[in-house]
């Protein structure tokens, strides 16, 4: 029985000065390089996933191309695949990541489990391959991306810990609910 350790998104336009830089956004990048260089050795596997959106067209409507993005289903283009923004985060050490997972790719997406590997395997398949029950979340953001694979890992049967002072989110009014959403679907706060 291994656990895994996820990294939801510290990618450059979601820290700060990115297309939608979260406050505090460069402290998680540091902070989960802390925790890698500390705790790194205790995971079986270390997810790490990025938004990687398509350079063209509306990416099935989550780009709000010919309006004003409404920041709930609709966003300003962020994360264009090879692009800087959508890089990892300068803060982020990567050297212990053992997969890499795009996810979006011409289509809304938010978890993790949306999201392949450059292979082509899920998340669900990563974590049924090693045996993962327990899966610690760690990124951006707290009330979108990282809700939505807590939530995610939660119903594929997965114990889950949301590393809370290794997770950014928009506002905080949206990330307390958010946190006491996960705390509700079973996720343990730490």
């Amino acid at each position: 029985m291994g656990k895994a350790l996820f990294i939801v998104d510290v990618q450059n336009d979601f820290t700060e000065g990115g297309a939608l830089g979260v406050e505090g956004g460069d402290a998680v990048a540091a902070a989960v390089s802390r925790h890698l260089a500390d705790h790194g050795g205790d995971y079986a596997l270390i997810v790490a996933s990025r938004d990687w959106h398509d350079a063209t067209g509306d990416n099935g409507g989550h780009f709000a191309v010919e309006t004003e993005p409404d920041f709930v289903t609709t966003w300003p283009v962020h994360c264009v695949a090879g692009t800087e923004g959508a890089e990892y985060d300068p803060g982020l050490v990567t050297a212990s990541i053992t997969h890499h997972v795009k996810k979006g790719q011409g289509k809304p997406a938010y978890s993790l489990f949306e999201g392949v590997t450059d292979d082509g395997e899920t998340v669900e398949q990563l974590l049924n391959a090693h045996g993962i029950v327990d899966v610690d979340v760690t990124g951006i953001a707290t009330d979108y991306c990282v809700r939505a694979s807590a939530l995610d890992a939660i119903a594929h049967g997965r114990h889950v810990r949301v590393l809370t002072q290794l997770v950014a989110g928009v506002a905080a009014e949206t990330s307390e609910a958010a946190l006491a959403e996960l705390a509700h679907a079973g996720a343990e706060l730490v």
